[in-house]
């Protein structure tokens, strides 16, 4: 298996600002008007939108939240937690990888207007995933969250929240 850092350079991944480090894979070249989305999307997006994302021992993804529902495909390395906080404040924990006997699933969708974050479990190593987002990403629906502002909305999740905000 390639190394982490071979993965990086054969796949051409740059560093994301929520964490890690990803590439577009795929684009839609069909979109979808402004009209016909929510209110929340300010302009057309393509119908859908794919990543590599890569995490690594010392590069979680912080907070976040996207106008779209989010799919993570597993494909190699290290099992990842992923951690949610509904609009609600209702928390879930979600382990992406390929242990089946140990309750990991290969693939979860993250649901749009959802804060989420992702670590690693391993204290050395990376895993390699896909995310797919219909309609397609676009910086414009990204929010990377602020810690003090999300502890706030959220004072039971706050050391989570603490550990994986920058």
């Amino acid at each position: 298996m390639l190394t982490q850092k071979q993965l990086i350079e054969k796949l051409d991944l740059e560093k994301h600002p929520e964490g890690g480090y990803f590439k577009e894979t795929y684009r839609s070249d069909l979109s979808i008007s402004k009209n016909e989305l929510p209110s929340e999307f300010e302009s057309e997006r393509s119908v859908c939108t794919c990543i590599y994302f890569m995490l690594t021992a010392n590069a979680f993804s912080a907070f976040h939240k996207v106008n779209q529902d989010e799919a993570w495909h597993f494909y190699l390395g290290q099992r990842i937690s992923l951690h949610m906080i509904s609009p609600e404040g209702d928390y879930s924990n979600i382990k992406i990888g390929s242990d089946f006997s140990a309750g990991e699933t290969p693939q979860f969708v993250v649901p749009a207007q959802h804060w989420f974050a992702a670590e690693i479990d391993h204290p050395e190593g990376f895993a390699l995933v896909g995310c797919t987002v219909a309609p397609g990403f676009d910086f414009k629906d990204f929010k990377l969250a602020e810690r003090q502002q999300l502890q706030q909305k959220f004072p039971k999740h706050s050391e989570l929240i603490l550990r994986l905000t920058r």
